[in-house]
């Protein structure tokens, strides 16, 4: 953590040289995200609900899987350029420094502008909680910040297994994409609208229902598409872990793989 930290200090001085740049950028990332949102106003002008989701619950959604993923983009979200690394030879000077690949790949180009993606989400997300019809309860309350950091580490353990398989595929950047900021855009949403067989993938291959869907559930009084047990609700941390400790093994095994591209 702290040789990070430092590599993200250096990146956030280099990218303070230009405050205008930084500000323009960070407020775009703002304004692009918050078209999102803009999006649920616009459907919720012609319906009521939404797969049986009201307008204060599908924000709730959008904003804890929006939290967790802006965080989770701005830490290490700049792994998705590691086939740049492979491909340009630097990696190879990336395993010669005395810090771990992975904290060097992931605080690589580290900037501040990425937050406004944090900004927009956060805003949602208290909207949300401040217009829901729900009883909070103690667990329903404790539930919220667990599911948010939870759905941190699950999309970054996400990010590193789609990095590593650039050691073996090349260039895979975009099949990355499609699970990251494709997950990002599929859990804002009830995930019902896809049916029975695509919650099953998402729960059970690409674990995105435990980033919030499952949690919501529970928090939302809403019922389950699939009928799983209710402890299911609950075991975010549990997948969190488990998946982390599955990337940790590939990156490790994909590191163990890779081959110089020479000079």
């Amino acid at each position: 953590m702290r040789a990070y930290v430092l590599l993200a200090k250096t990146w956030t001085r280099a990218a303070a040289q230009y405050p205008a740049s930084l500000a323009m950028l960070t407020l775009s990332q703002l304004v692009i995200t918050g078209l999102d949102a803009v999006v649920i106003l616009i459907v919720f002008q012609h319906t009521p609900s939404y797969a049986g989701f009201s307008l204060p619950e599908v924000m709730f959604l959008y904003g804890t899987s929006g939290v967790s993923f802006a965080i989770a983009n701005s830490l290490i979200g700049t792994v998705d350029q590691l086939g740049q690394h492979i491909r340009a030879g630097t990696f190879d000077v990336i395993l010669l420094r005395p810090v771990p690949a992975l904290v060097q790949v992931a605080a690589d180009q580290f900037s501040p502008r990425r937050l406004g993606k944090l900004v927009q989400a956060v805003a949602v997300l208290w909207v949300a909680l401040a217009a829901l019809d729900v009883h909070w309860t103690a667990d329903r309350v404790a539930l919220v910040p667990v599911m948010i950091v939870s759905g941190v580490f699950i999309f970054g353990a996400i990010w590193v297994l789609g990095a590593t398989y650039q050691f073996f595929a090349g260039e895979a950047a975009e099949a990355m994409n499609a699970a990251t900021y494709g997950g990002n855009y599929v859990t804002q949403y009830p995930l019902s609208i896809l049916g029975k067989d695509a919650i099953r993938a998402l729960t059970w291959v690409l674990p995105l229902a435990f980033v919030n869907w499952l949690p919501a559930l529970y928090i939302l009084d809403q019922p389950d598409p699939l009928g799983l047990p209710v402890p299911v609700r609950f075991a975010s941390p549990l997948v969190a872990l488990l998946l982390c400790l599955v990337a940790v093994l590939v990156w490790r095994a994909g590191v163990r793989h890779y081959r110089s591209t020479g000079s």
